[in-house]
């Protein structure tokens, strides 16, 4: 099984047990984030984009790995991940480094998976 895969998985799996307990606070709270990433003044896309970077500097490796998923499904291209890449890391430090190296391998993964 690939870690893209694996993660998607995983996530969807442990999804339905946290909604599943029927949380009114936790329900509300993926509403709030599945509506924030809607098309607005920013566009998806762009929106998308910013998660990844904020996510990169949080050092927050399932989020790295759900931005770089939707990214690719919308068609972003690498050599504007990369960028992102390149901010996360002037804006978090050296300490992003070991994520854009997973994240690197993820994006890698989900290329992989297209041919």
């Amino acid at each position: 099984m690939s870690i893209v895969q694996e993660f998607n998985e995983y996530r969807s799996k442990m999804n339905e047990v946290i909604l599943g307990e029927d949380n009114k606070v936790l329900k509300r709270f993926f509403n709030l984030d599945t509506n924030a990433y809607k098309d607005g003044a920013l566009d998806k896309s762009t929106k998308e984009l910013l998660g990844l970077v904020a996510s990169m500097v949080l050092r927050c490796d399932d989020c790295i790995r759900y931005h770089l998923g939707t990214c690719y499904e919308l068609g972003i291209s690498k050599a504007a991940i990369y960028e992102v890449f390149a901010i996360a890391n002037l804006v978090g430090g050296s300490i992003c480094i070991p994520h854009t190296r997973r994240a690197a391998e993820y994006w890698e993964a989900l290329e992989a998976e297209d041919q």
